[in-house]
């Protein structure tokens, strides 16, 4: 069996989305969410998207880029997926050979992968070099099962949607940048300007500007919880956070309930989120909204 892998083509994108449903149960995508992506990307992230065909079927995919949200320069990242029909059969192993070789051309001097937590998937990782480091929880919430009381917000405290804020969304990139560049992590997103956060945040066909909510504070955005959807069934969510000043007063609970609710009224069934291990806080939260136990990601880094 050869694999032949080549450079993403838009008219991949519904293979692409299919592979990633496949091998990564928990994602939300969609093909227009894969054009998006490679469209979109600025030229200082050097973001190469692969396929691997197989007799003419794509059955693989990754992307190589370079972290240019991070302070820390040399930071590559990909990740590879492999349709579960098609694994051991060197499809995975050639896609990483070409993400590598794309991103030392780029200077990159170590590369970082996710692996999940199994003995297939940490074992080809550690054939192929990278070193396990830290972990995170992937959770799941069925929607469909009532969500705990919610406590009542203090009087100063609004809970409104990102689409509230079309037309200066600016004090939500604020709140986005504090909180996620505080966020556990090897390649910190402690750089991003706000031209980059509206390309890639704002306009992110995936989010959902209605079921995104902020918890505002004497008018200002002191947290929020970014939901992402696929229109159909799938809910995620992105980014939960809270700026500095306000933490410890259960504001990201307060905006991840309402999100949530929301979500449940959109007639969406399951929720996932992701929680680095070490993120206890965040890791109550979801202990109290009812999210169980669903997989475990290792961060693996390889140097170059």
């Amino acid at each position: 069996m050869s694999v032949l892998v080549r450079d993403f083509r838009p008219e991949d994108a519904d293979a692409v989305a299919g592979v990633q449903r496949a091998a990564v149960p928990f994602f939300v995508v969609t093909p227009a969410s894969v054009r998006w992506k490679v469209a979109s990307a600025p030229p200082e992230k050097r973001l190469r998207q692969l396929v691997a065909e197989v007799d003419g079927r794509i059955v693989g995919e990754a992307e190589a880029y370079v972290s240019a949200e991070s302070s820390t320069p040399g930071q590559g990242i990909t990740h590879p997926h492999v349709h579960p029909g098609h694994t051991g059969r060197g499809v995975g192993t050639a896609l990483v050979a070409a993400a590598e070789a794309h991103l030392a051309a780029q200077g990159a001097t170590a590369v970082y992968t996710w692996a999940y937590d199994s003995e297939r998937d940490l074992g080809f990782a550690e054939r192929h070099g990278y070193r396990p480091g830290r972990s995170g929880r992937i959770l799941h919430l069925d929607l469909r099962a009532p969500l705990p009381p919610r406590p009542e917000p203090a009087a100063d405290v609004e809970l409104r949607p990102f689409a509230d804020f079309a037309a200066d969304p600016r004090p939500l990139y604020e709140a986005d940048a504090e909180a996620t560049a505080d966020e556990p992590s090897d390649t910190p997103a402690d750089a991003m300007t706000y031209e980059n956060w509206l390309d890639h945040t704002w306009r992110e066909p995936l989010l959902d500007h209605e079921l995104t909510v902020a918890a505002v504070v004497a008018g200002e955005v002191a947290a929020y919880s970014l939901a992402e959807t696929d229109g159909g069934e799938r809910y995620s969510s992105g980014m939960t956070g809270t700026r500095r000043a306000f933490r410890g007063r259960g504001l990201a609970k307060l905006a991840k309930h309402e999100s949530l609710r929301r979500a449940q009224a959109a007639g969406y069934t399951d929720a996932y989120t992701g929680n680095d291990s070490d993120n206890a806080p965040m890791l109550a939260v979801n202990r109290w909204l009812g999210y169980q136990p669903y997989a475990v990601e290792r961060r693996c880094v390889k140097d170059l």
